[in-house]
């Protein structure tokens, strides 16, 4: 069975670290060298007895984390293609089955409920800090605060890809399970509902805020350490040490407020609502508590801080717009998947028309508003600054070089022309967000630079919170938060650049923010677009098209660019710019806004339901 081998699995990793540690204590006794001890081998019962090893346990949960560190989900929506054959473009091509299913965070997230539930269930009985008292509790409670959010990060992340409606009419979760599963454990286990699993997500988040600090970060003195560790005589340096800064990226308190916010914005969308027991007040609250913690300040480099060379650097501190992130990796990895063929790169990812249409004009107007400024024969000029941050498109300069997508191109050597060579762009856009313009992936000048990733961004939870609070109190409304959604994206499309002050003066006019604030529902439209915008590229698009119970197969749309008469008119501006479809995408919207329980799960377990459409 596959919960079986994960257990043996398990047993078989800490008995190789358990045995690895050993040998190099024998190495420090001539006696154990001479002599070993009759048993080396270590199981579950003998860890608690050694910090370390119950220690590993928490670090395979950490391992299982579920962020993609790249660009992948997004080729399966309406929102890119990419040049290359992978699982994702296949299932957007119609392949998505139970049983071919590269969304699924079955096996991953389950695994990392295990380990959490293990390691929860050994921590109380370690030896942490055997001479301290209050460095054996303050440990306890970090570790078990940090277990604690990680199952609810895992569930949460278990619910995007499984939850949903089978054929009975109830909306199901996964199996809640809180107690480690052994090899007398009862496998054959039904699934809670889905307000159940919601419901344990808040309780556990509740749990780790308890135990841990907002963030990690020393304390200079001895009033600064809470008064329950005080009592135990803790001093400063035994606070830093487990509660300090060094311990920055692992789960926080501040984290896990933004998990239960995530999961409630989840749950209170149009996929979720009716039967999830979250409303959109609720929803829009959590994600208050979160942008309180930072006086609801909105970094004003956010939406670019993968430019942000500086604070990219591994001493150039954190960036307000970060809440957590991956550690720092210096590479090229990125670029050479993505920049344009001319700069060495396979252009991987190609955004879509699609998505460059939902980029407004810089008046803030949507380019299918008649009064925008929108010319079809010169569709880049006058835009949305962030389209430049996000997408390479035609005749732009990126890396000092003009990059031309267009078939009109007399240079035949140049391979960034649509389809010209299998790393061409197939939409007539190439990748910009996420890249590192001063990297080079060209191997024989080899350029590697700094890259995070994040976890999670404040930009999403404000984006969250006026999606939630909108739903809630309308445009305008604040819910007694001090804060309306109405205020949130103006924030955001000031901070893009969007309806600029005119020369000599500051005062700005959105037209259509405005406009918006005076209907619930354009301001809804308006918040998913945003959010479609800033967030792009981050593998949230497929999931929010879904919980929106927006249409899965929208196809996508490339520009071709041509000259009018390439022989006889050499004006490279007299060209011609056409829409085209590049893909369909083949999903089934009569069930396929909720993703299915792996068939080979419920083939061998009777109490498992599948959901509706699915087989």
């Amino acid at each position: 069975m596959k919960k079986n081998a994960m257990i043996k699995r398990l047993t078989s990793r800490i008995t190789v670290i358990g045995y690895c540690l050993l040998v190099i204590g024998m190495l420090c006794s001539c006696d154990d060298m001479f002599e070993p001890a009759d048993e080396n081998t270590r199981q579950l019962e003998d860890l608690t007895g050694e910090s370390v090893y119950v220690h590993g346990v928490l670090l395979y949960a950490y391992d299982r984390l579920p962020y993609l560190t790249t660009t992948q989900t997004d080729i399966a929506t309406d929102d890119a293609v990419t040049n290359t054959t992978n699982s994702y473009r296949t299932m957007a091509l119609g392949t998505w089955q139970s049983d071919n299913n590269p969304m699924s965070q079955w096996d991953q997230c389950k695994d990392g409920v295990q380990y959490a539930n293990l390691f929860l269930s050994m921590v109380e009985k370690v030896s942490w800090a055997p001479s301290s008292a209050s460095k054996q509790q303050m440990f306890i409670d970090r570790l078990k605060g940090e277990a604690f959010g990680l199952r609810a990060l895992f569930y949460y992340y278990l619910l995007q890809a499984h939850g949903g409606y089978a054929d009975d009419g109830v909306l199901y979760g996964v199996p809640l399970l809180t107690a480690p599963e052994d090899g007398s454990s009862d496998y054959n286990q039904p699934r809670a509902t889905f307000a159940d699993c919601v419901k344990q997500c808040f309780d556990d988040c509740d749990s780790a805020m308890a135990l841990l600090p907002g963030v990690y970060e020393d304390v200079t003195t001895v009033d600064a350490i809470p008064e329950k560790y005080r009592a135990l005589g803790a001093n400063v340096s035994n606070y830093n040490l487990v509660f300090g800064g060094k311990a920055r990226n692992l789960l926080s308190g501040r984290v896990a407020e933004a998990i239960k916010a995530q999961v409630a914005l989840y749950a209170a969308s149009p996929a979720f609502r009716e039967h999830s027991g979250v409303t959109s007040e609720v929803a829009a609250r959590y994600s208050a508590n979160v942008l309180q913690r930072i006086n609801w300040e909105l970094d004003p480099q956010g939406n670019i801080w993968y430019k942000n060379k500086t604070k990219l650097e591994p001493n150039g501190g954190e960036m307000l717009e970060i809440l957590w992130r991956e550690d720092r990796h210096k590479n090229a990895d990125q670029e050479r998947s993505n920049f344009p063929p001319s700069l060495y790169g396979r252009g991987e990812v190609n955004p879509s028309q699609n998505l460059v249409d939902a980029f407004p004009m810089a008046n803030g107007l949507p380019v299918a508003n008649p009064n925008s400024g929108y010319d079809a024969h010169n569709p880049y000029v006058g835009r949305d600054p962030r389209l430049s941050h996000y997408v390479i498109y035609n005749g732009m300069t990126y890396k000092n070089t003009e990059i031309a997508t267009g078939k009109y191109a007399i240079n035949k050597e140049v391979k960034d022309n649509l389809e010209n060579v299998p790393t061409s762009t197939r939409t007539g856009y190439y990748l910009a967000k996420l890249l590192r313009e001063d990297a080079n992936p060209n191997s024989n000048n080899l350029v590697e630079q700094q890259h995070i990733y994040p976890r999670i961004r404040y930009t999403e939870i404000f984006l969250a919170f006026a999606e939630a609070a909108n739903d809630a109190w309308g445009p305008t409304g604040d819910g007694g938060t001090g804060h309306s959604a109405y205020d949130v994206i103006k924030a955001i499309r000031e901070r893009a650049g969007i309806a600029p002050a005119a020369p000599g003066t500051t005062e700005r006019t959105d037209a259509y923010l405005e406009e918006c604030k005076l209907d619930k529902t354009k301001m809804t439209n308006l918040i998913r677009n945003e959010r479609r915008i800033e967030l792009c590229f981050e593998n949230k698009r497929f999931w929010d098209i879904r919980r929106w119970l927006l249409p899965l197969d929208e196809p996508v749309n490339g520009m071709k660019i041509e000259k009018i008469d390439s022989e006889k008119d050499p004006d490279p501006d007299n060209l011609t710019y056409t829409i085209f479809k590049v893909e369909d995408r083949v999903y089934d919207n009569s069930y396929q806004h909720y993703g299915p329980i792996p068939r080979g799960e419920i083939l061998k377990w009777s109490k498992l339901t599948q959901n509706k459409g699915w087989e």
